[in-house]
């Protein structure tokens, strides 16, 4: 087994839920009395190893605290209780184009998305051409991005959030964008990331791909890990549960 890449043990989020009618001394009193009650446990006292070398996915219904998970992971969201230990270089793709201006051309956006991925404007310099150039947009990088296809966007967005070259990737629903030829390009270039030992986490509902694409798999349930194991045989068992349950449902 290679080393480990993420080491999570015992993390704790908790939540306290948006009240949006408007407060009073006595809804206030009383939301202070029952304080421990209104909060969502997010997350419960998860542990987990994520090695070197590792695609490692995690699935589970909406709330099941998956994107919860990967903030922490990318050390944007401070746990309540626990800690967390990223061995490596992290880029985090939650969200594709998160820092983009949609009036600015893709040109401007290179250097905000680059700095937004932690990158210094000298190293943004350095790598334009090959960003770009992967992207495959041509001249339309002088273009407003709001004039992009949703392609185009993708394309622009997964180029610059792999040019900073990291050991490990965080992905939340992203696992390969664009038209067929550009997500064999994406899946490549993730696929040499786990050949020089990096490491992929991914977050996503699209269970095929969590399947056939990582090697553990985590079912998360209410925050708390139900099954860790072979990818193919985590995704089964919570498909068959989710069959049930509709089945259920449907009786």
């Amino acid at each position: 087994m290679n080393a480990p890449a993420i080491v999570a043990e015992g993390i704790t989020v908790r939540f306290r839920p948006m009240v949006d009618r408007k407060p009073t001394l006595r809804r206030s009193i009383g939301r202070m009395r029952h304080r421990e009650t209104q909060e969502l446990v997010a997350l419960d006292s998860v542990d987990l190893t994520i090695y070197k070398g590792e695609a490692f996915g995690v699935i589970g219904r909406n709330g099941a605290g998956k994107s919860t998970l990967l903030r922490v992971m990318a050390k944007t969201l401070r746990p309540d209780e626990g800690t967390i230990n990223v061995y490596g270089k992290a880029s985090t793709l939650l969200q594709l184009g998160v820092g983009f201006n949609m009036e600015l051309s893709g040109r401007r956006n290179v250097l905000l998305g680059g700095l937004a991925a932690g990158l210094r404007k000298s190293e943004i310099d350095e790598k334009f051409d090959s960003i770009v150039e992967y992207a495959e947009i041509g001249t339309a990088i002088d273009r407003p991005v709001r004039t992009y296809s949703s392609g185009m966007f993708s394309r622009l967005a997964f180029s610059v959030g792999m040019a900073l070259e990291p050991n490990i990737l965080l992905l939340d629903e992203v696992l390969a964008v664009g038209d067929e030829s550009f997500r064999a390009k994406s899946m490549a270039t993730m696929k040499e990331l786990l050949a020089r030992a990096g490491t992929i986490v991914f977050v996503s509902h699209a269970l095929p791909n969590v399947a056939e694409f990582c090697d553990r798999v985590m079912w998360l349930e209410s925050g708390r890990p139900r099954m860790i194991g072979e990818a193919e045989a985590v995704v089964e068992a919570y498909q068959t549960e989710v069959r049930q349950q509709r089945a259920a449902r449907k009786g």
